[in-house]
């Protein structure tokens, strides 16, 4: 009798040591997450103390000095100014309340996604995912070398009806496969609105004659350099499953693989906290890309963005992505947020990091004055948009403030040092959401993360120089930045 029983007592704790593995990894998580929340709060608290917002206002100092007023003590052009570069700071409030909310609400440190169990998966039929990458086929040896990547990731993750597309202005050549379709855009293809560049491209894959998915069917938006993971296809069959959702998003981090120059992707970690933070809570609560998204690791039901299309004309194709968002929740489609990560690099060179950034500025721009979308869906979105244009002006606080103190209401005051604080706990979530202590080891992430600050001083000079070259340069411009490992000097490196 002992015997027969003991296949099922090892059994029996094979499933509780799974259990209470699974118990300890989310206590770890909820852990992790609860220090995050009283660093990241007790960081803009330190910011509001020394900036003045508890405590003695500096109007009380003002007063002391022979009771003057800004106006009387400064002059008008000057206190002006020193107004003017205060109360603009106001435009990032929206987008650092956003990203506030989302990096508290939700779990900072997620797991990768399981697939989950949904009553759908027994009662339709498998839909058709389709990634499709958009290239001018510059790098074709990137673009073929990153499809037989994702080829093995599908395949390892056990994901069976799938197919790649590559769409591009010159072939690339890829190796005969049946789940991989080139399209070579013509050169005579003309939309009807006249869309440009990247716009252009996949409003030809939509055309009749070229389409060949189902209405049914989804489409995973990649970049050439956009390389999947196992968790992100989990992510994505679940958010598929769910049927909640036409679009959706997720994560994307920028430290994969050999790290062509350490300055830019620490630059860019900001970014990995602004999809944890600013994009999740807005799929996840308001359900709609209304402070913007990225142009890659966007999944989208075919019937939906055949619908609201690709053919955006010039205007909308400098930055499409934006553009297509909120044309599509104009609309009333509806957005979620997708577990999982996808990876992607970083510009490698400084100049790539400019032009990137610039191109941003000028579509969003263009998208934000564009009365085909409804003020009501672009108008917070232009919030950040001047927050970044003005940015030049508004940076000037850190050392105006000190140096000329100005008589301003408490609210102000709290605004400017919440936004401060957020910003700079931003980058280092950012760096160390990107790096697993589990694979680098905690001396390094710490390390990357103190390397981290050290680049800030880079990184402003940078965007500030990105963002008065997209101020006084034509707005007509796409630029691909060269992401080829290959083809490209190697500045440094980080295992």
């Amino acid at each position: 009798m002992s015997v027969r029983s003991a296949p099922t007592t090892s059994l029996q704790l094979l499933q509780v040591n799974v259990s209470f593995g699974k118990m300890a990894s989310f206590l770890k998580r909820k852990i992790c997450h609860l220090i995050h929340c009283v660093a990241f709060i007790g960081t803009i608290a330190l910011l509001v103390s020394l900036g003045g917002g508890v405590g003695k206002q500096q109007s009380n100092d003002l007063k002391a000095k022979e009771n003057l007023s800004t106006w009387e003590r400064y002059g008008f052009l000057l206190a002006a100014f020193l107004y003017a570069t205060r109360i603009l700071t106001l435009l990032c409030l929206p987008m650092a309340l956003f990203n506030f909310l989302g990096l508290v609400l939700f779990n900072a440190f997620p797991r990768q996604p399981p697939f989950k169990v949904y009553s759908r998966r027994q009662h339709v039929a498998t839909p058709l995912i389709c990634f499709r990458v958009v290239t001018k086929g510059d790098f074709p040896q990137l673009v073929r070398r990153n499809i037989s990547t994702n080829l093995k990731i599908c395949q390892e993750a056990g994901l069976e009806h799938f197919t790649f597309e590559v769409v591009t202005d010159k072939s690339v050549s890829l190796a005969a496969n049946k789940r991989v379709r080139e399209l070579v855009v013509p050169d005579d293809y003309v939309t009807k609105s006249g869309a440009l560049y990247k716009s252009r491209a996949l409003q030809y894959c939509l055309e009749k004659e070229v389409n060949v998915l189902n209405d049914e069917d989804w489409i995973v938006h990649l970049d050439e350099e956009t390389l999947l993971t196992v968790g992100c296809l989990k992510g994505i069959e679940n958010f598929i499953y769910e049927g909640k959702y036409q679009f959706g998003q997720g994560v994307i981090t920028y430290n994969n693989g050999k790290v062509v120059n350490l300055v830019l992707t620490l630059c860019d970690s900001i970014r990995v906290a602004d999809d944890m933070g600013k994009v999740q809570f807005q799929l996840k609560v308001l359900h709609m890309p209304i402070m913007g998204w990225k142009g890659s690791y966007v999944v989208s039901n075919v019937g939906a963005e055949k619908d609201v299309s690709f053919d955006l004309g010039p205007r909308g194709s400098v930055a499409e992505d934006a553009y297509f968002g909120l044309l599509a929740a104009s609309k009333g489609y509806s957005f979620g947020f997708i577990e999982g990560d996808m990876l992607e690099k970083s510009p490698f060179t400084f100049k790539d990091f400019l032009r990137q950034r610039k191109r941003w500025l000028q579509g969003l721009l263009l998208v934000v004055h564009s009365s085909e979308i409804p003020l009501r869906f672009r108008i917070l979105l232009g919030f950040c948009v001047y927050a970044t244009a003005t940015a030049p002006l508004t940076t000037l606080n850190l050392f105006l403030q000190p140096c000329f103190p100005i008589q301003i209401g408490r609210f102000v005051d709290w605004s400017g040092c919440f936004v401060g604080g957020v910003i700079l706990y931003m980058n280092l979530y950012g760096t160390l959401r990107s790096y697993s202590i589990k694979d680098a080891g905690i001396l390094k992430v710490l390390l990357v993360a103190v390397l981290g600050f050290a680049v800030q001083p880079i990184k402003f000079v940078l965007e500030v120089t990105a963002i008065l070259w997209g101020l006084i340069t034509p707005k007509n411009e796409f630029v691909v930045v060269d992401k080829n490992v290959h083809l490209s000097s190697v500045l440094s490196t980080l295992p």
